[in-house]
């Protein structure tokens, strides 16, 4: 029997995506059910089960190639463990062998941003690309890389952790423990610290004006023309251009696919990166790689965790 379905699984901390997927990207069934990581591993893994067998009803379980599962790391993916994860219950804990054992379906299990990066890649705007590179900028600053058509893992399966290059000597102290971080200085999470201690300081900015604030508020004022806002902005934006500028400049691509909160802010994020980009790269270089935003949004992951299925199922 033809093989004509794959199931894509995207396990966050806060949701379990799951979807059954066909071999050309188009989603068949599709559930979102809340994770409640509180309720410990073998409640999120039952859970988990339960949405595979959700998307399957109807469908002739021979039909189906692969299963794939895309997880926050780090994750062990040869043996299938989920390492540890802040957002989950997990500790060295297998997720791979209980799904494969109880469908006999091959079962795949990669970081949720080799996830993304595959699923922009194969069904996204990554399309039709030969190397490229996915960087998502929202909480922190992700990615994943595309070389000669396959997706690069590294020798530990953690290569691309854009977030933690050095960008700025000296600079403020990151999540990881360096200081100077990309993820320290150019993601929504840093343009929110700078938003957060202007409104506690004595400048004036029209920060001031909200409850809480967030980057959201931060690109909404300096639209307005708020200096201060303008200023955080114009910091954060030139260090992710230079971010950006490394990872061209290392990778030659002919895409970045770039992803992410921040990414949605509109054409400043995208003028302030090709700003820095023409600066900072080789012409030849600068002049081949295209930046273009990415477009399966709150989909890549599950769409990311099928493209892994298909792609290993080979």
């Amino acid at each position: 029997m033809d093989k004509k379905y794959v199931v894509g699984v995207d396990l966050g901390g806060t949701k379990i995506y799951t979807a059954l997927v066909d071999l050309d990207g188009n989603m068949i069934n599709e559930i979102t059910v809340k994770t409640e990581a509180h309720k410990g591993d073998k409640a999120v893994l039952e859970k988990l089960i339960s949405t595979i067998d959700t998307v399957l009803e109807g469908i002739d379980i021979n039909e189906v190639k692969a299963i794939g599962v895309g997880s926050p790391g780090p994750l062990d993916i040869k043996k299938g463990l989920i390492v540890y994860t802040p957002n989950l219950p997990f500790k060295n804990f297998n997720i791979v062998k209980p799904i494969k054992e109880k469908y006999n379906i091959p079962t795949y299990l990669d970081n949720d941003a080799n996830a993304a990066t595959l699923g922009e890649f194969m069904f996204g705007a990554g399309k039709g690309s030969t190397n490229m590179v996915y960087v998502t900028v929202s909480t922190g600053i992700g990615g994943g890389a595309i070389i000669n058509g396959s997706l690069f893992r590294g020798s530990t399966a953690n290569a691309l952790e854009i977030g933690h290059t050095t960008v700025m000597k000296g600079g403020p102290r990151c999540g990881c423990g360096n200081t100077g971080c990309a993820e320290a200085v150019a993601s929504g999470t840093a343009i929110m610290k700078r938003g957060r201690e202007a409104v506690e300081s004595k400048v004036e900015t029209s920060l001031k004006d909200y409850d809480e604030v967030t980057a959201k508020e931060v690109f909404i004022e300096a639209e307005k023309g708020d200096k201060v806002s303008q200023d955080i902005l114009n910091d954060a934006l030139s260090y992710l251009g230079i971010t950006i500028a490394n990872i061209a400049n290392s990778f030659d691509p002919d895409k970045i696919v770039m992803g992410g909160g921040v990414s949605q802010a509109g054409n400043i994020v995208f003028e302030k990166i090709d700003y820095e980009m023409e600066r900072r790269c080789l012409k030849i270089i600068y002049d081949n790689c295209k930046i273009e935003k990415a477009v399966l949004g709150s989909k890549a992951g599950v769409l990311g965790a099928a493209a892994l299925a298909i792609l290993e199922s080979k």
